[in-house]
């Protein structure tokens, strides 16, 4: 008679020999650097199993929807008036941005704000801080509706993108947007950013061990006494400095 612990023993043993019979069967004939089914080195790449498919140049597509800011490339074919994005606003927008794009409760704002940047409080909104126009349809076409994302038509996306930049008295009445027109369009605080880094490039060498003489480290300041963090409602509010 075996014990419980030897049934254990021999289920276990079944268990990984199936196993390893079932992934020496989905491994392909060809393995790279010399590697035996099942067995891999940390310095080899795993072979490969075979899962899944290779992705479609339609499938591809569908996931290639990202719109360059400064020139518009990658805009679909399409087109939208300031009036036709009015009434695609009022359905899809206005319940969350307001019906004048000011904002509804702790939803942002898609306009005003002009000559905010510099304030206390700037309004970051498409018409006072948004450097590229064609930058807008990508996001509305990306993220837009917060509910239903990615549901939009092109020609819906370039009339909502029309009626905002109106509202902002970025373009006139009768402004058509399309792959053509949004590149011209020239936003308000375009030539306020700053394309290139101005942070100073760095050469630290790499280092694991020794890195730095601890005799040569100094404190030369110290939060303490600054006033830098809240009070608590304890035992921290009597405690003296060391």
């Amino acid at each position: 008679m075996f014990s419980s612990r030897d049934i254990c023993r021999l289920l276990g043993a079944a268990i990984l020999a199936a196993i390893s019979a079932c992934a020496s069967a989905a491994e392909p004939e060809h393995f790279g650097n010399d590697q035996k089914p099942g067995h891999f080195c940390s310095d080899q790449k795993p072979a490969h199993f075979g899962y899944g498919q290779q992705a479609t140049p339609e499938q591809i597509a569908g996931w290639d929807i990202d719109v360059r800011g400064e020139d518009g490339a990658g805009l679909p074919l399409g087109s939208g008036t300031v009036n036709s994005g009015s009434e695609v606003f009022a359905d899809q927008c206005a319940a969350c941005h307001g019906t004048f794009g000011e904002g509804a409760g702790r939803f942002p704002k898609v306009a005003g704000g002009a000559g905010t940047l510099t304030q206390d409080r700037p309004q970051l909104t498409v018409g006072s801080y948004w450097p590229f126009a064609p930058t807008l349809w990508d996001y509305i076409n990306r993220a837009m509706p917060m509910q239903a994302p990615h549901t939009l038509s092109s020609d819906d996306v370039y009339a909502l993108t029309a009626y905002i930049l109106n509202l902002n008295d970025v373009v006139p009445n009768d402004f058509i947007a399309d792959r053509d027109s949004l590149p011209k369009v020239t936003m308000p605080n375009r030539d306020n950013f700053t394309w290139t880094d101005p942070r100073p490039d760095t050469a630290a060498k790499a280092c694991m061990n020794a890195c730095i003489d601890p005799d040569g480290v100094r404190i030369s300041s110290s939060a303490e006494g600054l006033n830098l963090t809240p009070r608590t409602t304890g035992p921290l509010d009597t405690m003296e400095p060391k």
